[in-house]
């Protein structure tokens, strides 16, 4: 059955990244399986209106004013109006939110159940519980997942973080992780089956002779530059990494706050001609970056998934990664090895792997095909057409949870214990244990609009 479906964020193109990617590829996989897909986010610089992208999705960038990290300023009920609009000429029928901290994803969920639309939310993030911005946001999440139709997930980790933060019911939680486009990350030398020569349009090349201790490796690092991402735990290795091996050089691609701190350190310890720092790039030269590299160093200090280490991967490039969030659920372990978020661990993981390529232990040639057949955005698409079959009632809520755990001895009275109920009665208990001021306040609000919107049925009946 085919739906109408809005994608609602502040990330999206032409800003690059993890949240960005998944949503275009998960909307253009569900035009292809014959869905409507609109994308609504805010405006960018040159990007203003309404655009058309491949495969014909259709972006709205509306003008909100952007505060931190190309979050919009919430407005609430501001955005309501545009909204709106956007819903009843698209023809809306289901809403889906990506982003913890999206302002827009929170307003379009909580004005979609206003006028009865489905509600999806997927989750991208961990957060902790302890300082104040984690604790302001849970508790926004818990206010908007009080009445969401369902939740995705890009991980386990990610889900039971979800779980505990907005105090949720985990069976309305799915998991559904990030995938790659495998063809768009092929390594230099990949040489590809018979039966794949067709659909692969590469020149075959003969795989590359054993690393020797005198060969160069090259140590590439994709990241936004911003202390989540680990920069300054990277700052601290890198110079005890390149010490220890004169034939090791690093590739540093992206741009933050951090880059600052990162220029200076090179200057400082003078090692222009071992580093080569690229600046931001776009996603489709990510590929161009990686191919030029060895080992992919992933120093994030949290990280729901990390779709980064699986395009790494699929060029061939053998990864180092912190063991934290779900980064050890992405990759299985002869693809990498893992360190602590700490300095020492960090350099010990490091030195590993670069004595694993020289000693040809590990066969990067044949990681492109692995991942290839782990992960596709068509299968991301099929499951995530699931959940859309499950909140609209075009499967039945046993076969959608049945669906969901397939390995659980699940009972119908757990299953419709993990179904929400969406009459009014139901919606205002849930919205009152969010606290004094979003629970009662918000109890007065909703039935306001629900009042609005029975009024107007009844009057349109009339006519």
């Amino acid at each position: 059955m085919p739906y109408n479906i809005a994608m609602v964020s502040d990330y999206f193109f032409p800003q690059p990244g993890g949240v960005e990617s998944h949503i275009y590829q998960l909307a253009t996989k569900l035009i292809d399986r014959g869905h409507k897909v609109v994308v609504i986010t805010h405006a960018y610089k040159g990007r203003t209106g309404v655009h058309y992208l491949t495969n014909g999705l259709k972006v709205y960038h509306v003008p909100f004013l952007v505060i931190y990290r190309e979050t919009s300023f919430p407005t609430v009920f501001s955005f309501f109006p545009m909204f709106r609009n956007i819903v009843l000429r698209e023809r809306i029928e289901i809403v889906h939110g990506h982003g913890s901290l999206s302002s827009l994803c929170h307003e379009a969920i909580l004005h979609a159940r206003t006028m009865g639309l489905k509600t999806v939310f997927t989750d991208h993030s961990l957060f902790g519980f302890a300082d104040a911005g984690s604790i302001l946001t849970n508790k926004l999440l818990k206010f908007t997942l009080s009445d969401v139709d369902h939740i995705i997930c890009v991980s386990h980790t990610c889900k039971e973080n979800t779980v505990l933060r907005a105090s949720l019911d985990p069976l309305i939680v799915s998991v559904i992780p990030n995938a790659v486009v495998a063809e768009n990350f092929q390594p230099l030398t990949y040489v590809p089956k018979a039966n794949d020569i067709s659909s692969y349009s590469v020149k075959p090349q003969p795989i590359p002779r054993r690393l020797g201790p005198d060969d160069q490796i090259t140590i590439v690092v994709i990241s936004r530059l911003f202390y989540n991402k680990g920069i300054d735990l990277l700052i601290a290795a890198m110079p005890r990494i390149l010490a220890a091996d004169p034939n090791v050089r690093f590739l540093i691609a992206g741009s933050g706050p951090k880059a600052i701190d990162l220029e200076q350190m090179i200057e400082r310890r003078m090692l222009q001609d071992r580093v080569e720092l690229l600046g931001p790039v776009r996603h489709e030269e990510v590929r161009d970056v990686m191919v030029r590299g060895h080992i992919y160093l992933h120093p994030s200090l949290t990280e729901a998934f990390g779709t980064v280490i699986v395009e790494a991967a699929s060029c061939g490039l053998y990864v180092v990664c912190t063991r934290v969030g779900g980064i050890p659920e992405v990759l299985p372990r002869h693809m990498t090895t893992f360190a602590k978020p700490e300095e020492d661990d960090l350099v010990r993981a490091t030195g590993s792997a670069i004595a694993k390529l020289r000693s040809g232990s590990v066969k990067t040639e044949r990681f492109h095909d692995q991942v290839r057949m782990m992960y596709s955005w068509t299968d991301v698409a099929l499951r995530t057409e699931r959940v859309y079959d499950g909140i609209t009632g075009a499967i039945s809520e046993e076969e959608f949870f049945y669906g969901i755990h397939p390995d659980g001895n699940w009972s119908a009275a757990r299953v419709r214990a993990g179904v929400q109920s969406y009459a009014l009665i139901d919606r205002l208990k849930r919205y009152y244990g969010c606290g004094v001021w979003a629970g009662l306040a918000s109890q007065a609000i909703h039935q306001r609009q629900e009042q609005t919107r029975r009024t107007q049925l009844v009057s349109t009946e009339v006519c």
